[in-house]
């Protein structure tokens, strides 16, 4: 049955790959230009232009040009830039592992601090304890990734000068742009957390452990903990995705080298194959994090496990 499952998960992924790839060329095709008429600049006469579109086969038919690109996508040649003239799978993989960097130590800080301020807002429910976490919570749902960049570079960069205003390469400079990635997050795991706790602490088994006399320490630790960060553990995983997908806002207000922002930079130069190379890797890390959590969520929760994903 596991087998199964993955198989099915596994052909989803390939045609909501292939569609996401249909879907992205058939944007750049009816943008305005094309890659001839970015490489050979405005200057250029029609003439030139036919030429170099029948020289890079521009000039063929839509869906012959697009099964070549799915084809040589298939065998990991997603073309060159047309700005810089290198492998587009090189360019993507030396800002990949940039933005890898920042999402993982965004979600490491979002989970962490998110599971703890869950914990102890739900073991002080209606507190004014809890009042002013959830408070704080919403406060971070609410506030937009950009307005809170340009807050905390107003105070820790600009007032206090502690940390650099944007670029990459140093700790330094991954501390803004990790916060104001992971507080939003934090926020939702929070809340969620706090959620899942108390909706697990009402349940029968839990009201039963009670009533056979069990310490109510034990009881969080072996019988609520234990199922209710289950989703909590789901949505983690599905938000890894999101980070490493969009990022781009982050990265660029930061000026942090990574996938968001030569995505940004690809959009702005016209760079076609760039952008349809980064598109489909984005596509794909979505697709690959939503299929690790489904299947993940049979082994976690036994309830789901006989299912179907």
């Amino acid at each position: 049955m596991l087998f199964q499952r993955i198989a099915r998960r596994l052909a989803g992924t390939v045609f909501t790959l292939i569609l996401a790839s249909l879907i992205a060329f058939t944007i750049v095709e009816a943008a305005p230009g094309d890659a001839a008429h970015t490489l050979i600049g405005e200057s250029a006469s029609e003439t030139e232009l036919q030429a170099l579109r029948s020289q890079m086969g521009l000039d063929r038919p839509f869906l012959a040009r697009y099964l070549d690109y799915l084809t040589n996508a298939v065998r990991g040649n997603l073309g060159k830039s047309l700005i810089s003239g290198r492998p587009v799978t090189e360019l993507i993989g030396e800002r990949f592992v940039s933005t890898l960097l920042l999402a993982c130590t965004a979600l490491m800080a979002a989970s962490i601090l998110g599971i703890l301020i869950g914990i102890w807002s739900a073991s002080r429910q209606g507190s004014l304890l809890d009042a002013s976490m959830m408070a704080l919570t919403s406060l971070g749902i609410a506030i937009p990734g950009f307005g809170l960049a340009m807050l905390l570079t107003l105070v820790f960069s600009l007032n206090l000068r502690l940390l650099p205003v944007a670029g990459g390469g140093t700790l330094a400079h991954l501390i803004l742009p990790a916060i104001t990635l992971a507080a939003p997050m934090a926020a939702v795991i929070a809340r969620l957390c706090r959620g899942s706790l108390l909706d697990v602490a009402q349940s029968e088994y839990v009201l039963a452990a009670h009533a056979k006399g069990v310490t109510g320490r034990m009881v969080w630790r072996k019988h609520i903990l234990r199922n209710a960060l289950v989703p909590v553990v789901i949505m983690i995983g599905l938000n890894f995705g999101h980070m490493l997908g969009g990022a781009f806002v982050v990265e660029t207000i930061f000026g942090w080298p990574g996938l968001g922002r030569l995505l940004v930079q690809a959009v702005f130069d016209r760079d076609f194959p760039l952008i349809l190379g980064s598109v489909l890797l984005l596509a794909a890390i979505f697709q690959f994090f939503n299929l690790l959590v489904d299947i993940g969520h049979g082994f976690l929760d036994p309830r789901v496990g006989s299912e179907a994903v």
